[in-house]
């Protein structure tokens, strides 16, 4: 099955933890001159104070004019409502692979190919943040290990539909498109 063609412009910014990923995003957005939907995936647990700080930071970034949206879960639902007229930034899959990270995996499966379809199809121009977890270390537990795969996995699928995808890491930002080229789709992966 080939995929419909993508009706808009589709950017992910990836790198590891606190590099700046989500600036950079913010940036880009603020570059588009459209109205910003900031859609946030994180949860807020009210007695997780160093989450609550993390939050607030990132708010307090953000233009005062910028909507923003919390959707911890039916993120497919939120880009297929988005407008034309608007840029989503979406802060960040990991957040989101998290949040997900209970359900079976063809619960799962089936949430991600909403997900991608939604990426496809909706006409507002779309700004991803994901994190690159598996750097480093194998996990030590399964659950992480699912983790790990989950979000390299969808990473690499929203990459392959982004019209740009930028990596931030070590305080500088790289155009992997203008200087890398597109790893050949394998149907395994």
């Amino acid at each position: 099955m080939n995929p419909s063609p993508i009706k808009n412009r589709t950017i992910l910014v990836t790198g590891p933890a606190s590099s700046g990923k989500s600036e950079w995003a913010e940036h880009l957005a603020a570059k588009t001159g459209k109205p910003v939907c900031y859609i946030a995936t994180a949860q807020v647990d009210t007695e997780d104070v160093e989450w609550l700080t993390k939050i607030e930071k990132h708010a307090q970034r953000r233009p005062a004019s910028w909507e923003t949206e919390v959707v911890p879960v039916e993120l497919a639902a939120a880009i297929e409502r988005a407008l034309s007229s608007h840029c989503l930034l979406v802060d960040s899959l990991g957040t989101w692979v998290a949040n997900c990270l209970s359900e079976d995996e063809q619960t799962w499966e089936r949430r991600v190919e909403a997900l991608l379809t939604g990426v496809r199809t909706t006409a507002a121009e779309t700004i991803w943040v994901a994190e690159e977890t598996g750097w480093g270390v194998v996990p030590a537990y399964p659950l992480g290990r699912v983790f790990r795969d989950r979000l390299g996995r969808l990473t690499r699928q929203i990459g392959a539909l982004s019209t740009t995808v930028y990596l931030v890491t070590g305080g500088c930002v790289l155009d992997l498109t203008q200087l890398g080229c597109v790893l050949p789709h394998r149907a395994s992966d």
